[in-house]
């Protein structure tokens, strides 16, 4: 029997884990399955329910109860202004009402005895009304100095500080509900036909990889005369977790359906302006290939429009994939 070389048997010692190791790397096939044909547009999120709450009176502000990102109730105080002067006006009111009343009953006992004239009488009614009314505008003014939360939700904003000076319209507060939620994407008047007849759409949130099913469709009626663009609402799930107003998503708009061949999106590799994948061949070792992707799909999928063929494996983690191609490589 022909002795094998040291050389050759030490290669074969070192080379087979790794090989084994290679063959042991998740993968998935590539595939043509039935997709859903979306058109994609950037969108914000928004809340369905929110206000920012303006000061209604002139004076300085004495006391801010809630910061941004604090939860309120509704009705509960969030400020408070400086009511002096609105206070004495208020008293004023009240002390001409309680005249004016008197004055009536006044009249009216006078009016019954017939010591004074009907005309007389209607004076003093007008004069008791004219008063009541001052009163309450007066309790009203007085009123515009607790600022109070419109509705329950958490405050976004504090746009206003103790001490500051507070101008009928100035902003002081914003307020917002994070239960119900939605996304709002500026369309192209060329795509708004089919927006209207889409079926359905879903919400892409990138940074995270989730993808939420829409519950309701709005086309806003006008388009924005300089860009020509119509504004969309997409209503979100109620309560939804991760999504606060201000966040960038993508809405995907459902037009139709398609066969697309298509690659698990975690296999998908960026080295700078490249993008790839590690190809697993029949004897399970990896080989990097360059590829040109096109859309993202709900469940985690990737459109490819060039460098992979059906029926193709590729590697599900292709940083492990690259180590194991590197340790074959390796003298």
């Amino acid at each position: 029997m022909k002795a094998i070389p040291a050389l050759m048997l030490l290669a074969a010692l070192t080379t087979a884990p790794v090989v084994a190791h290679a063959q042991m790397l998740a993968t998935a096939p590539v595939e043509v399955r039935e997709v859903e044909l979306t058109y994609p547009a950037d969108a914000i999120v928004e809340a369905v329910k929110q206000a920012v709450v303006a000061a209604q009176m002139q004076g300085r502000i004495i006391e801010a109860r809630f910061d941004a990102g604090s939860r309120v109730q509704a009705g509960e105080v969030l400020m408070r202004l400086d009511a002096r002067e609105a206070a004495q006006g208020l008293a004023g009111a009240q002390a001409q009402l309680v005249n004016a009343r008197a004055a009536q009953e006044r009249s009216k006992h006078l009016f019954a005895q017939k010591f004074v004239s009907q005309a007389a009488l209607d004076k003093a009614e007008a004069d008791f009304k004219a008063a009541t009314a001052s009163a309450g505008q007066a309790g009203v003014a007085a009123s515009y100095a607790t600022i109070v939360a419109p509705f329950s939700g958490i405050v976004a904003q504090r746009l206003a500080e103790a001490g500051e000076m507070a101008e009928p319209g100035k902003p002081l507060i914003s307020v917002f509900d994070p239960k119900t939620l939605r996304v709002v994407a500026s369309i192209p008047q060329y795509q708004l036909a089919g927006i209207k007849q889409a079926m359905s759409a879903k919400v892409e949130f990138p940074e995270t990889g989730k993808w939420v099913a829409a519950m309701r469709i709005e086309v806003l009626p006008t388009a924005d005369a300089r860009t020509h663009v119509v504004r969309v609402r997409v209503t979100l799930p109620d309560k939804l977790e991760g999504a606060i107003p201000g966040m960038f998503v993508r809405a995907h708009f459902v037009l139709g359906k398609a066969n697309k061949l298509l690659v698990p999106a975690a296999a998908v590799l960026r080295r700078g302006e490249v993008t790839g994948v590690y190809v697993v061949d029949a004897q399970g070792q990896a080989h990097l290939r360059q590829v040109r992707l096109g859309e993202a799909y709900a469940g985690g999928a990737r459109e490819v429009l060039a460098g992979l063929s059906v029926g193709e494996t590729v590697a599900l983690d292709p940083v492990k994939a690259g180590v194991v191609l590197k340790q074959i490589q390796s003298p």
